[in-house]
């Protein structure tokens, strides 16, 4: 088959006819037919995510969707023919999506949504999953609730935008001016963060109360701006880039609490994978009532393009999730 394959860390990325693999035990095979591309996917190539390491040569690429051509032995809930997607590889050990096929453990798979191309279908994995675990197994969003998502047109963002309004709450997010009708178009009261100190929308939206919940999808800064803007008490603020030194003063003088989403954990342990499924089941529901749709940078790139993919993210140019098309 034919993949794009990193051979050494930091080096460029090369077409390689490598072997077809063979489904395991609790595995599938499936054919990709697309392949998003993730700013993490950059930082790995690069070496820059410890967290994330793979060891050349490797082919990388986490998200996909794709068709089971394919079952290996001990597979409940998936037959050949059946159209999946999930976040699979591209990580660790795991063969990455930047391939005609892959064996893919089934755990981490879903059916695609009937409503969603496998171009959509394959923006969704890695931010579904990490908002999801945030948002509905960290903090337990639920109707009533004042939701703050930082970066809400970003990635993560644009989905945990979209999914705290799916389960009732009511939606804020930080983005640039610019950026504001975008925010407003997927569910959420748009906050210029450019402009607005923390302190005065926090007054404006809250009452000076604070948010239930504030999801950090930027990191640095930011993530010490969300412990300025939670609610007092009952607060929680999820962050999926909580990393480097923070105070954690401002969180504590108010008694809330925090969470870590760390989504490539069960794919680099393999404990935990089959929740990964179930999310995907849940978020396919949600994109089948029109409540999910992915932001999808309109630029096509084939399977000899991946390195003009990885640049569009790498610059900050695309508008949107970037996808190879890996079957034309």
């Amino acid at each position: 088959m034919r993949a794009v394959v990193l051979e050494n860390v930091a080096g460029p990325l090369e077409m390689r006819e490598i072997d077809r693999p063979t489904p395991g035990e609790g595995q599938v095979l499936v054919r990709i037919h697309a392949s998003g591309v993730n700013p993490l996917d950059i930082k790995i190539r690069a070496g820059r995510a410890p967290h994330a390491r793979v060891r050349p040569p490797a082919v990388l690429g986490m998200d996909l969707a794709g068709q089971v051509v394919r079952t290996g032995p001990g597979v409940d809930g998936f037959t050949v023919g059946d159209e999946v997607y999930g976040l699979t590889g591209g990580v660790g050990d795991l063969q990455g999506s930047l391939a005609e096929y892959a064996a893919v453990d089934a755990r981490l798979l879903a059916r695609k949504p009937a409503t969603l191309s496998m171009r959509e279908a394959a923006a969704l994995p890695l931010a579904v999953i990490t908002a999801w675990e945030g948002l509905v197994d960290r903090a337990g969003v639920r109707p009533g609730q004042k939701v703050l998502v930082q970066g809400g047109a970003g990635g993560v963002g644009s989905v945990a935008v979209q999914i705290a309004a799916a389960h009732g709450a009511e939606v804020f997010a930080t983005a640039s001016e610019a950026k504001a009708p975008l925010v407003r178009h997927l569910g959420a009261v748009p906050i210029d963060y450019t402009t607005v100190p923390v302190d005065e929308y926090v007054a404006e939206h809250t009452g000076g109360a604070g948010f239930d919940i504030v999801y950090d999808t930027v990191g640095g800064p930011v993530l010490d701006a969300s412990f300025q803007a939670v609610r007092t008490y009952t607060g929680h603020v999820v962050s999926s880039l909580g990393w480097g030194t923070h105070a954690l003063a401002p969180l504590s003088f108010r008694g809330a609490t925090y969470s870590g989403v760390f989504t490539l954990l069960p794919m680099l342990t393999g404990q935990g994978r089959e929740h990964h499924g179930e999310i995907l089941r849940e978020a396919a529901v949600l994109a089948d009532e029109g409540r999910l749709r992915p932001l999808l940078d309109e630029t096509r790139y084939s399977l000899g393009q991946v390195a003009d993919a990885h640049q569009a993210v790498q610059s900050g140019t695309a508008g949107g999730k970037v996808i190879v098309d890996v079957v034309a």
